[in-house]
């Protein structure tokens, strides 16, 4: 199966969807109280019922403050395009902090997401993010931000008119000027590495965070960046990892691994399947008799995307229980679902699609 196919299609269709349905406004990012220095868990997952009048399962995430490909690691089987009414969805709201200094903007490539440590503030704010698709792949690096660009113009590189040309029969012209067609949107970090050609973006789309979309930088939500630029000076530190298993042993002696799918490499990879590459540091919290092996194989092979309680001699457990959301999720009618999709992320189906 093409894997990037299949996402392409979700991708379009979610977008025709959001502007014939409308849908629920995003709520912005999420904070959190950061935990103590030897403890990594933050959060705690909610559940949601979908009611009889919205939008798609991407209307849904963004109200909740998820990322598309997020929800359906936590919820399998539910149909993207209208998820059916009635059916209890997982909010994953609850997550392991990825293992780096908690200082400035942390990026894990593999789980979709931007942790922002505002300085001398004992706290983490987390916005779900798209990222580089296959053959324009987000490099993992350690950086500045250089620059703050308000209303960005956007100048395609060569290699990228020529694929929009290839694979849509678009000729995009030398500069997008800045404005509402611009797909960086309204905002733009510019980061050190690279020689300046990567950056920390909005959008001008209504699909694509939480998914494998640009072509090699970093997408938010327009209400996200514009948070972030805000917020962020010049000289940040910028770290960006690529981790699909995160581990902890908490002070109370609990231990966690949060398993998200790898990235795949190929539009043939299954990332549900396909082999994950561990740390030695992962390894090494695998082996020790305090980890129950055989809830840990089943949380890798299972790939939430939440963190899964695997010490041993712990009551038999799975995903960390959830809690009622306040608020249900509205949504449209039913449709067939949609089973065992990846991150491949879409090639680029409309023209908002594949920016930087």
């Amino acid at each position: 199966m093409n894997y990037a196919r299949t996402l392409k299609c979700i991708a379009f269709a979610i977008c025709l969807a959001g502007s014939l349905l409308g849908g629920i406004s995003a709520a912005g990012a999420t904070e959190y109280a950061l935990p103590a220095e030897n403890s990594r868990l933050i959060g705690e997952n909610v559940t949601a019922t979908v009611a009889n009048d919205g939008g798609s399962l991407e209307a849904i995430a963004a109200a909740h403050k998820i990322g598309l490909l997020a929800m359906l690691e936590a919820n399998p089987g539910t149909d993207p395009y209208l998820p059916h009414a009635g059916s209890v969805l997982t909010i994953p709201t609850q997550m392991l902090l990825p293992d780096t200094p908690r200082k400035g903007i942390v990026i894990n490539l593999a789980e979709l997401r931007l942790y922002y440590y505002p300085k001398d503030e004992n706290k983490v704010i987390v916005y779900p993010i798209g990222i580089g698709q296959l053959g324009r792949t987000t490099p993992v690096m350690t950086t500045t931000v250089i620059q703050k660009v308000p209303n960005p113009t956007w100048t395609p590189t060569p290699n990228i008119r020529k694929h929009y040309l290839e694979e849509q029969g678009i000729t995009l012209p030398g500069v997008v000027p800045a404005g509402p067609d611009n797909p960086m949107g309204l905002f733009a970090l510019r980061l050190a590495a690279g020689k300046g050609v990567y950056l920390i973006h909005g959008t001008n789309a209504n699909f694509g965070i939480g998914m494998r979309v640009s072509s090699g930088c970093m997408r938010l939500r327009p209400e996200d960046i514009q948070a972030l630029f805000d917020a962020v000076p010049v000289g940040t530190r910028v770290q960006v990892v690529n981790d699909p298993v995160k581990v902890s042993l908490e002070p109370d002696g609990k231990r966690y691994i949060e398993v998200h799918q790898p990235l795949s490499r190929n539009d043939r990879d299954d990332p549900q399947t396909m082999s994950i590459a561990y740390s030695a540091k992962v390894k090494k919290f695998l082996a020790d008799p305090a980890t129950d092996r055989a809830v840990a194989v089943d949380a890798i092979a299972r790939r939430s995307g939440m963190p899964v309680l695997i010490s041993a001699g712990a009551p038999e457990n799975s995903l960390s229980p959830a809690v009622p959301a306040v608020l249900s999720v509205k949504t449209q009618a039913t449709a067939a679902p949609v089973t065992n999709l990846s991150n491949n992320g879409p090639a680029g189906s409309a023209k908002t699609l594949a920016a930087q």
